[in-house]
Protein backbone atom coordinates (compact mmCIF):
# COMPACT_ATOMS: atom_id res chain seq x y z
CA UNK A 1 0.00 0.00 0.00
CA UNK A 2 1.39 3.39 -1.02
CA UNK A 3 0.00 6.92 -1.00
CA UNK A 4 1.18 9.39 -3.65
CA UNK A 5 0.62 13.15 -3.59
CA UNK A 6 -1.49 14.21 -6.58
CA UNK A 7 -0.48 17.85 -6.72
CA UNK A 8 1.98 20.39 -8.11
CA UNK A 9 1.35 22.90 -5.33
CA UNK A 10 4.62 23.43 -3.48
CA UNK A 11 3.01 24.23 -0.12
CA UNK A 12 0.76 21.15 -0.25
CA UNK A 13 3.65 18.95 -1.26
CA UNK A 14 5.89 20.24 1.52
CA UNK A 15 3.15 19.78 4.14
CA UNK A 16 2.78 16.15 3.09
CA UNK A 17 6.53 15.48 2.90
CA UNK A 18 6.95 16.77 6.46
CA UNK A 19 4.58 14.07 7.69
CA UNK A 20 6.43 11.11 6.25
CA UNK A 21 3.66 9.12 4.56
CA UNK A 22 4.23 10.11 0.92
CA UNK A 23 5.63 7.44 -1.38
CA UNK A 24 5.48 9.41 -4.63
CA UNK A 25 4.20 12.53 -6.41
CA UNK A 26 2.10 12.73 -9.57
CA UNK A 27 1.52 15.81 -11.68
CA UNK A 28 -0.29 16.45 -14.95
CA UNK A 29 -0.87 19.47 -17.20
CA UNK A 30 -4.21 20.32 -15.56
CA UNK A 31 -2.73 20.18 -12.06
CA UNK A 32 0.16 22.39 -13.13
CA UNK A 33 -2.24 24.87 -14.74
CA UNK A 34 -3.72 25.60 -11.30
CA UNK A 35 -0.44 27.03 -10.08
CA UNK A 36 0.89 30.53 -10.57
CA UNK A 37 2.10 31.00 -14.14
CA UNK A 38 5.82 30.62 -14.56
CA UNK A 39 8.54 28.48 -16.04
CA UNK A 40 7.48 24.82 -16.25
CA UNK A 41 10.98 23.42 -15.73
CA UNK A 42 11.64 25.76 -12.82
CA UNK A 43 8.46 24.59 -11.09
CA UNK A 44 9.29 20.90 -11.46
CA UNK A 45 12.79 21.64 -10.19
CA UNK A 46 11.28 23.22 -7.08
CA UNK A 47 9.38 19.99 -6.44
CA UNK A 48 12.62 18.03 -6.79
CA UNK A 49 14.32 20.47 -4.41
CA UNK A 50 11.64 19.75 -1.81
CA UNK A 51 12.09 16.01 -2.23
CA UNK A 52 15.82 16.35 -1.70
CA UNK A 53 15.37 18.78 1.20
CA UNK A 54 13.38 16.18 3.13
CA UNK A 55 15.53 13.24 2.08
CA UNK A 56 13.07 11.47 -0.24
CA UNK A 57 13.90 9.18 -3.13
CA UNK A 58 10.39 8.46 -4.40
CA UNK A 59 8.76 8.43 -7.86
CA UNK A 60 7.96 11.81 -9.38
CA UNK A 61 5.71 11.64 -12.45
CA UNK A 62 5.82 14.45 -15.01
CA UNK A 63 3.45 14.24 -17.98
CA UNK A 64 4.10 15.09 -21.61
CA UNK A 65 1.95 17.93 -22.96
CA UNK A 66 1.53 16.94 -26.58
CA UNK A 67 -0.56 14.41 -28.53
CA UNK A 68 2.10 13.84 -31.18
CA UNK A 69 4.00 10.57 -30.50
CA UNK A 70 7.34 11.75 -31.85
CA UNK A 71 7.04 14.95 -29.84
CA UNK A 72 6.27 12.87 -26.73
CA UNK A 73 9.63 11.14 -27.08
CA UNK A 74 11.35 14.47 -27.62
CA UNK A 75 9.67 16.00 -24.55
CA UNK A 76 10.56 12.96 -22.46
CA UNK A 77 14.20 13.35 -23.43
CA UNK A 78 13.98 17.03 -22.49
CA UNK A 79 12.59 16.06 -19.08
CA UNK A 80 15.42 13.59 -18.53
CA UNK A 81 18.00 16.17 -19.55
CA UNK A 82 16.51 18.82 -17.26
CA UNK A 83 15.64 16.65 -14.25
CA UNK A 84 17.69 13.50 -14.82
CA UNK A 85 19.81 13.98 -11.74
CA UNK A 86 16.67 12.94 -9.86
CA UNK A 87 16.86 9.22 -10.59
CA UNK A 88 13.24 8.46 -9.69
CA UNK A 89 11.79 10.59 -12.47
CA UNK A 90 8.90 8.99 -14.39
CA UNK A 91 7.44 10.32 -17.62
CA UNK A 92 3.66 10.12 -17.88
CA UNK A 93 2.37 9.01 -21.28
CA UNK A 94 -1.36 8.60 -22.01
CA UNK A 95 -2.58 5.23 -23.23
CA UNK A 96 -3.24 4.83 -26.96
CA UNK A 97 -2.25 2.78 -30.00
CA UNK A 98 0.60 5.06 -31.09
CA UNK A 99 1.48 5.73 -27.48
CA UNK A 100 2.33 2.05 -26.93
CA UNK A 101 5.25 2.58 -29.30
CA UNK A 102 6.25 5.64 -27.28
CA UNK A 103 6.22 3.60 -24.07
CA UNK A 104 8.37 0.90 -25.65
CA UNK A 105 10.87 3.39 -27.06
CA UNK A 106 11.22 5.26 -23.78
CA UNK A 107 11.76 2.05 -21.87
CA UNK A 108 14.45 1.00 -24.38
CA UNK A 109 16.15 4.31 -23.60
CA UNK A 110 15.98 3.61 -19.89
CA UNK A 111 13.23 6.13 -19.15
CA UNK A 112 10.70 5.10 -16.51
CA UNK A 113 7.08 5.40 -17.68
CA UNK A 114 3.78 5.97 -15.94
CA UNK A 115 1.05 5.15 -18.47
CA UNK A 116 -1.85 7.41 -17.57
CA UNK A 117 -5.53 7.95 -18.46
CA UNK A 118 -6.31 4.21 -18.39
CA UNK A 119 -10.05 3.54 -18.16
CA UNK A 120 -10.26 -0.20 -18.89
CA UNK A 121 -8.74 -3.56 -18.14
CA UNK A 122 -7.49 -3.89 -21.71
CA UNK A 123 -5.71 -0.54 -21.68
CA UNK A 124 -3.89 -1.30 -18.43
CA UNK A 125 -2.76 -4.73 -19.58
CA UNK A 126 -1.55 -3.46 -22.96
CA UNK A 127 0.41 -0.66 -21.29
CA UNK A 128 2.08 -3.15 -18.96
CA UNK A 129 2.96 -5.42 -21.87
CA UNK A 130 4.54 -2.45 -23.66
CA UNK A 131 6.81 -1.99 -20.64
CA UNK A 132 5.16 0.67 -18.47
CA UNK A 133 6.41 0.81 -14.89
CA UNK A 134 3.04 2.12 -13.68
CA UNK A 135 -0.49 2.10 -15.07
CA UNK A 136 -2.83 4.80 -13.79
CA UNK A 137 -6.51 3.84 -13.66
CA UNK A 138 -8.87 6.79 -13.22
CA UNK A 139 -11.42 5.72 -10.61
CA UNK A 140 -13.75 8.72 -10.77
CA UNK A 141 -13.80 8.93 -14.55
CA UNK A 142 -14.36 5.19 -14.93
CA UNK A 143 -17.34 5.54 -12.62
CA UNK A 144 -18.64 8.36 -14.83
CA UNK A 145 -18.97 5.86 -17.67
CA UNK A 146 -21.12 3.56 -15.56
CA UNK A 147 -18.45 0.90 -15.01
CA UNK A 148 -17.21 -0.45 -11.68
CA UNK A 149 -13.70 0.96 -11.26
CA UNK A 150 -12.85 -1.33 -8.36
CA UNK A 151 -13.74 -4.43 -10.36
CA UNK A 152 -11.35 -3.27 -13.10
CA UNK A 153 -8.59 -2.63 -10.56
CA UNK A 154 -9.14 -6.09 -9.08
CA UNK A 155 -8.98 -7.77 -12.50
CA UNK A 156 -5.79 -5.94 -13.48
CA UNK A 157 -4.23 -6.76 -10.12
CA UNK A 158 -5.02 -10.46 -10.56
CA UNK A 159 -3.52 -10.60 -14.05
CA UNK A 160 -0.35 -8.75 -13.02
CA UNK A 161 0.04 -11.15 -10.11
CA UNK A 162 -0.49 -14.27 -12.24
CA UNK A 163 1.81 -13.07 -15.03
CA UNK A 164 4.37 -11.71 -12.58
CA UNK A 165 4.42 -8.30 -14.26
CA UNK A 166 6.64 -5.74 -12.46
CA UNK A 167 4.09 -3.03 -13.30
CA UNK A 168 2.31 -1.27 -10.41
CA UNK A 169 -1.30 -0.08 -10.41
CA UNK A 170 -1.98 3.55 -9.51
CA UNK A 171 -5.57 4.50 -8.69
CA UNK A 172 -6.17 8.15 -9.60
CA UNK A 173 -9.09 10.51 -10.16
CA UNK A 174 -9.93 10.28 -6.45
CA UNK A 175 -13.07 12.16 -5.47
CA UNK A 176 -13.99 10.74 -2.06
CA UNK A 177 -12.18 9.20 0.89
CA UNK A 178 -13.93 5.91 0.21
CA UNK A 179 -12.26 5.90 -3.23
CA UNK A 180 -8.93 5.57 -1.42
CA UNK A 181 -10.10 2.74 0.83
CA UNK A 182 -11.92 0.82 -1.88
CA UNK A 183 -9.07 1.16 -4.39
CA UNK A 184 -6.58 -0.30 -1.93
CA UNK A 185 -8.94 -3.13 -1.03
CA UNK A 186 -9.46 -3.87 -4.73
CA UNK A 187 -5.73 -4.38 -5.24
CA UNK A 188 -4.25 -1.03 -6.25
CA UNK A 189 -0.60 -0.83 -5.29
CA UNK A 190 -0.82 2.94 -5.05
CA UNK A 191 -3.49 5.60 -4.65
CA UNK A 192 -2.53 9.10 -5.76
CA UNK A 193 -4.51 11.48 -3.59
CA UNK A 194 -5.37 15.19 -3.82
CA UNK A 195 -3.99 16.83 -0.65
CA UNK A 196 -7.45 18.05 0.41
CA UNK A 197 -8.15 14.47 1.56
CA UNK A 198 -5.03 13.98 3.68
CA UNK A 199 -6.20 15.69 6.88
CA UNK A 200 -9.75 14.23 6.82
CA UNK A 201 -8.15 10.83 6.25
CA UNK A 202 -6.64 10.86 9.75
CA UNK A 203 -9.33 12.82 11.64
CA UNK A 204 -12.10 11.18 13.67
CA UNK A 205 -14.38 12.85 16.26
CA UNK A 206 -13.99 9.93 18.67
CA UNK A 207 -10.21 10.31 18.53
CA UNK A 208 -10.53 13.97 19.55
CA UNK A 209 -12.97 12.98 22.30
CA UNK A 210 -10.67 10.32 23.77
CA UNK A 211 -7.54 12.49 23.63
CA UNK A 212 -9.40 15.29 25.44
CA UNK A 213 -10.58 12.83 28.09
CA UNK A 214 -7.00 11.61 28.62
CA UNK A 215 -5.77 15.18 29.09
CA UNK A 216 -8.62 16.13 31.44
CA UNK A 217 -8.26 13.01 33.60
CA UNK A 218 -4.50 13.37 33.89
CA UNK A 219 -4.73 17.07 34.77
CA UNK A 220 -7.22 16.25 37.56
CA UNK A 221 -4.99 13.47 38.86
CA UNK A 222 -1.94 15.75 38.93
CA UNK A 223 -3.71 18.56 40.79
CA UNK A 224 -3.09 18.54 44.61
CA UNK A 225 -6.09 17.63 46.83
CA UNK A 226 -7.64 20.67 48.56
CA UNK A 227 -6.61 20.81 52.22
CA UNK A 228 -4.20 17.88 52.03
CA UNK A 229 -0.55 18.54 52.81
CA UNK A 230 1.63 18.45 49.75
CA UNK A 231 3.74 15.32 49.64
CA UNK A 232 7.39 15.65 48.74
CA UNK A 233 8.52 14.16 45.49
CA UNK A 234 10.20 10.73 45.98
CA UNK A 235 13.60 12.14 45.10
CA UNK A 236 13.16 15.01 47.58
CA UNK A 237 12.07 12.61 50.35
CA UNK A 238 15.15 10.52 49.74
CA UNK A 239 17.37 13.58 50.00
CA UNK A 240 15.70 14.61 53.26
CA UNK A 241 16.16 11.17 54.82
CA UNK A 242 19.84 11.04 53.95
CA UNK A 243 20.60 14.55 55.19
CA UNK A 244 21.76 14.46 58.84
CA UNK A 245 20.48 17.97 59.41
CA UNK A 246 17.18 17.83 57.50
CA UNK A 247 16.23 14.22 58.27
CA UNK A 248 12.59 14.10 59.47
CA UNK A 249 13.47 11.42 62.10
CA UNK A 250 16.25 13.59 63.54
CA UNK A 251 13.94 16.58 63.52
CA UNK A 252 11.33 14.64 65.53
CA UNK A 253 13.94 13.56 68.10
CA UNK A 254 15.19 17.08 68.44
CA UNK A 255 11.68 18.39 68.96
CA UNK A 256 10.92 15.74 71.59
CA UNK A 257 14.12 16.51 73.46
CA UNK A 258 13.28 20.19 73.55
CA UNK A 259 9.81 19.47 74.87
CA UNK A 260 11.19 17.15 77.59
CA UNK A 261 13.62 19.79 78.75
CA UNK A 262 10.78 22.27 79.17
CA UNK A 263 8.93 19.87 81.45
Amino acid sequence: MKIFIDSANLEEIEDALKRGFARGITTNPSILSKEKKGDFKAHIQKIIDLLEKYGYDIPLSVEVFTTDPSEMISQAETFVKAFGRYKNLNVKVPIGWDELAVIRELRLRGVKVNCTCCMSFNQAVMAAMAGANFVSLFVGRIRDTGYDAYSIISQVHQVFKEWNYPCEIIAGSIRHIHDINDSLRAGADIVTVPPKFFKPFVVHPKTDEVVQQFMTDFKAWMAPDNGAPAQPEPLLASKLASNPILSPARSRRATAGAAGGRR
